[in-house]
């Protein structure tokens, strides 16, 4: 597995059953700090909507995952929400569906169906966008090789995710893995540059 399933913008949309309004917001993340701002200001754009749940998955392993059903029976809200994301084979992405009771209460398979539904027609309106698995290494070098080691980062691809620009440079980057092994080979021939995973 070389690429992942993302989204890449974020998109919202309503879902409407015997009074209750639903409204999702679908969004690509890259931690869950950036997932938590995101809800916090739905919660506050939002306060007096009676439920607040959520899916999110992160990570092109898939393991850094959460659903939550914030007071709805258990299993009838996040773990809907999940299986939207899941179905589409995505990470790196995340759904809120923020719910605003309308007097009649819909059952556990009515919560299933609205909730469910509400995350599939968010993720319809977005594109699925596929991106490279990154895997982080750090360069060190001199400064002087600073034009050759950009040629080399750019010809293979890679993410500059952080660097420090000083006589002797730190460079933290992304290498797709599709082109680690060819990357990290050859970046060795450059003399004077270290290399090590991170």
């Amino acid at each position: 597995m070389t690429h992942y399933n993302t989204i890449s913008t974020p998109s919202q949309t309503e879902f409407k059953d015997r009074g209750s309004r639903f409204i999702a917001y679908a969004f690509p993340i890259a931690k869950v700090d950036d997932f938590k701002k995101r809800l916090k200001g739905l919660k506050e754009e939002h306060p007096k909507a009676a439920h607040h749940c959520f899916a999110y998955r992160i990570g092109w392993d898939g393991n850094n995952f959460r659903a939550s059903d914030d007071g709805e029976p258990s299993g009838s809200a996040g773990k809907p929400i999940l299986g939207q994301i899941d179905s589409r084979s995505m990470t790196d992405v995340a759904i809120v569906v923020v719910r605003y009771f309308g007097g009649t209460l819909l059952g556990v398979p009515g919560l299933i169906n609205a909730y469910k539904t509400s995350a599939s027609l968010a993720l319809q309106l977005t594109p699925i966008t596929e991106k490279p698995i990154l895997l982080s290494y750090e360069l060190q070098f001199d400064y002087t090789l600073l034009n050759d080691v950009m040629t080399f980062v750019k010809r293979y691809g890679c993410v500059v995710l952080e660097n420090e620009m000083q006589l002797f440079c730190r460079m933290e980057i992304g290498v797709p893995k599709a082109e680690e092994a060819v990357f990290t080979d050859r970046i060795t021939d450059l003399h004077g540059v270290e290399i090590k995973k991170i």
